[in-house]
């Protein structure tokens, strides 16, 4: 017993070898990307940078995520819905950022040109589900590619919980490459609520990577037009 028991701590710290990220680390990152950075005219971003390790991007790695953040930004994601009848009238209500019928549909399918500008638009795109079909054939071709493919919403369903929801959430892709980068919040923001944003937002990229936190090397935090602060994701001692 006492030999397992050796064997089961000797697992749990090499589980345990790498540093978890915590609310201090990035709080310090945040904080020093503002003092580095002399004021401007405009309202900076704050921006999350993650290198990876020890994957190999040949065999396709990949990541298309839409992660919910605890605190939504001064400027939400931008949502279209793709609907007809009850569901559009109540997202209109729901002062969704743009409403486009079936109708709609079939006019941006002979237009490739402004079907670019409307899927460059919007972050997000909701679409009830009877309305999917037509939108797999007027813009799947574009929305496929670009990770945008729209959430169904069933008939029933309350299309402003939807819309809440997508409002503050963003998404992180990554495809054949060890860096991904995503806003968090602007300079204006709460400096908790940007650090809790990047944390929501490391935890679930964890989840997704094939050996957690150790894929993590290092992580940055910057403003707009500031200079990466670094976090090195060091081993235990």
């Amino acid at each position: 017993p006492l030999r397992r028991q050796r064997q089961m701590c000797i697992r749990d710290r090499a589980k345990n070898d790498f540093a978890m990220v915590n609310e201090s680390d990035i709080l310090n990152l945040i904080q020093e990307s503002k003092k580095s950075e002399k004021e401007r005219k405009f309202k900076q971003a704050i921006e999350l940078y993650i290198i990876f390790k020890d994957i190999d991007v040949k065999k396709g790695f990949a990541l298309n995520e839409v992660i919910q953040l605890p605190n939504q930004m001064t400027k939400p994601s931008a949502v279209c819905v793709m609907a007809t009848g009850d569901m559009s009238l109540k997202a209109k209500e729901a002062k969704a950022d743009q409403v486009i019928d079936n109708t709609e549909l079939d006019n941006l399918a002979q237009n490739k040109r402004e079907s670019r500008k409307l899927i460059n638009k919007y972050d997000f795109f909701l679409a009830d589900t009877k309305l999917m079909p037509i939108v797999g054939k007027s813009l799947g071709q574009l929305l496929g590619p670009r990770g945008k493919m729209p959430t169904p919403v069933p008939f029933n369903a309350p299309i402003e919980t939807f819309l809440n929801r997508f409002r503050s959430s963003i998404r992180v892709r990554v495809k054949n490459s060890l860096a991904l980068s995503c806003k968090i919040g602007d300079v204006e923001m709460d400096e908790k609520d940007v650090a809790s944003n990047a944390l929501a937002i490391i935890s679930a990229i964890e989840k997704k990577l094939p050996n957690g936190d150790k894929n993590l090397r290092k992580i940055m935090i910057k403003t707009t037009m500031g200079k990466p602060i670094k976090l090195e994701m060091k081993v235990r001692k």
